[in-house]
C-alpha cells in the first residue's frame, strides 16, 4: 500500500485529512501524523511514507523547512495552506512540491492530487523493481572471463588455455575431455586443475559464458531468441531457456519484456 503522512498543525484539519478522506479506495494507509516540521521530520524517517501532505506555517519548524531537510527525497510532497501568497506557491516549486491545495481544502482536488500521485508512485516502484533486476543481469553480462581466476595464486597454464579455448569457441560443442586431450593431461587432472584455479566447474564455467554472450546478443542484434541459443553453442532451446534463467533470474523471453515494459514507463 502506499503510504501516507500528515504534518499539520491545527488539528481540526489534521483529523480530517486522516479520517474523512477514503484513502483506502487509491491503496494508501495513513501511517503516521506530526504536528510541526520538526515532529515531521522524525516521522518521515520512522515511517519512510510515500506521500507527505504538510501545511507551510507551523510552530518550531514550518513546512517548507522540513521538505529542505530531505535532500534526496523519496516521497511526493503536497502543500496545504491557508496563504496564497505568490512567495510560497514559488518556494513550493523549488523544492519540487507535487501540488499546493489551499485551505479550505477542495477534497474533489484532493481526490484528483491523490490518485495522480499514486499512479506515478506506482509506477515508479515497478520501474525501480524491474531496475534492480535489470541491474543484476547487466552486471552479471559485463563479467570478464578472468574475473574467476584469482590473481592471489599460480594459475596453471592448463586453465588458461582452457579459458583462451573457451573465449573462441564456445559457440561450438565443447567437451572438457576434448580439451584436456588437447593440452595432454587427463579429464580428471583437468577438471581438479580448472576448479582450484576458478572455482567454478568447467561446465558452469562454460555456460556462464555463453550466456554472457547470449545477453549481449540480445541486446545488440534483431535474431530470434532460438536462433541466439544456436548461436552461443545451445543445441536445445528448452536447455537454454533453463540455464539462461538459472543464472538470471529470467527466462530469455521475460528478459525481453521486461526491457519492453521498462522501455515503455520510461517513455
Amino acid at each position: 500500500m502506499i503510504k501516507v503522512l500528515i504534518v499539520e498543525d491545527e488539528d481540526l484539519i489534521r483529523k480530517g485529512l486522516a479520517y474523512a478522506f477514503d484513502w483506502l479506495k487509491y491503496d494508501c494507509v495513513i501511517v503516521g501524523e506530526a504536528t510541526n516540521g520538526q515532529q515531521g521530520i522524525e516521522r518521515i524517517k520512522e515511517c519512510q511514507p510515500d506521500i507527505v501532505i504538510t501545511d507551510i506555517r507551523m510552530p518550531i519548524m514550518d513546512g517548507l523547512e522540513m521538505i529542505k531537510y530531505f535532500t534526496d527525497r523519496k516521497f511526493e510532497v503536497v502543500i496545504v495552506s491557508g496563504y496564497a501568497e505568490f512567495e510560497y506557491a514559488k518556494k513550493a516549486i523549488e523544492y519540487n512540491v507535487s501540488e499546493y491545495l489551499l485551505k479550505p481544502i477542495d477534497h474533489s482536488k484532493l481526490e484528483e492530487t491523490v490518485q495522480l500521485l499514486v499512479e506515478q508512485i506506482n509506477k515508479k516502484k515497478i520501474i525501480e523493481h524491474i531496475q534492480e533486476r535489470m541491474k543484476k543481469i547487466e552486471e552479471f553480462q559485463l563479467m570478464d572471463m578472468e574475473i574467476y581466476v584469482s590473481a592471489n595464486k599460480h594459475i596453471h597454464k592448463e586453465t588458461n588455455e582452457i579459458i583462451a579455448y573457451i573465449k573462441e569457441n564456445y559457440y561450438k560443442k565443447i567437451s572438457l575431455d576434448q580439451l584436456a586431450e588437447g593440452i595432454e593431461i587427463s579429464t580428471s587432472k583437468a577438471k581438479a586443475i580448472f576448479k582450484e584455479d576458478t572455482g567454478h566447474t568447467f561446465n558452469d564455467f562454460l555456460n556462464k559464458y555463453r550466456i554472457q554472450m547470449a545477453l549481449k546478443l540480445i541486446n545488440e542484434s534483431s535474431l530470434k531468441i532460438y536462433e541466439i541459443a544456436d548461436e552461443v553453442g545451445f543445441a536445445e532451446y528448452k536447455y537454454f531457456s533453463k540455464v539462461f534463467k538459472s543464472y538470471t533470474g529470467f527466462s530469455p523471453s521475460e528478459f525481453l519484456n521486461q526491457k519492453v515494459i521498462l522501455h515503455t514507463l520510461n517513455q
